[in-house]
């Protein structure tokens, strides 16, 4: 199955999919896209992938240009901020995915990203976050859940200690989607215990340093 990658940050979850995805795996990316000279096109550059950013993030013809030059047959969003022009989500219904940083439905829709959705669960009491896959739509974060992996809110967290929690599930849930989605030739649900099975390898202190890396919270 052939990958586009969508970026705004530093990419770390585009990272997790590079080492996921070896050259045995049932995934390639061949295309990174972006909506800014994002610092993760590097990852993509170092790599010899394609690397595009778009002039005009909602200009749905650059997009379905790009993704149908490059044969993409999965759009992965991975820390992606920007609304998915209505022409793309056309064109790519249900190959569109998104990785959120919260247990969906929860603490999703414009605006919830970074910093603001680990203040927003800290602040409701919630006694668990997570990170969540879905199907993209024409809204955000309301398409249908395909996976979700859960962690802990401790007493005394703050939103860089729950985001940094969050971010290595993150790490481990995507990489699991694309494969489930590449053997099955089209995206799946999941449940936590399937998440594992799709993986070749668990956590190592490789991806400790993703998530050092990416807090997803302002520099």
């Amino acid at each position: 199955m052939r990958i586009a990658v969508a970026i705004s940050g530093r990419g770390s979850n585009l990272e997790a999919l590079l080492h996921e995805l070896g050259p045995k795996a049932p995934a390639r990316i061949v295309l990174v896209l972006s909506d800014r000279a994002a610092p993760g096109l590097t990852l993509a550059q170092a790599r010899n992938i394609p690397a595009e950013v778009l002039p005009d993030s909602a200009d749905g013809d650059a997009w379905l240009r790009l993704l149908r030059s490059y044969d993409v047959d999965l759009v992965v969003l991975a820390g992606y901020l920007k609304l998915v022009p209505h022409p793309v989500i056309s064109a790519y219904r249900d190959r569109i995915i998104n990785v959120h940083p919260a247990l969906l439905p929860g603490f999703g829709g414009k605006g919830m990203y970074g910093r603001r959705v680990h203040e927003a669960v800290l602040a409701s009491g919630a006694r668990e976050s997570g990170a969540s896959v879905h199907l993209v739509d024409e809204r955000y974060d309301q398409g249908p859940v395909l996976a979700r992996l859960r962690v802990p809110v401790l007493p005394d967290d703050t939103p860089e200690q729950l985001s940094e929690r969050v971010l290595r599930v993150e790490h481990q849930l995507l990489p699991a989607v694309v494969l489930a989605a590449a053997r099955a030739g089209r995206p799946v649900v999941l449940n936590e215990s399937q998440v594992t099975s799709h993986l070749s390898r668990t956590p190592t202190a490789a991806d400790t340093g993703l998530a050092a890396r990416d807090s997803r919270l302002p520099e």
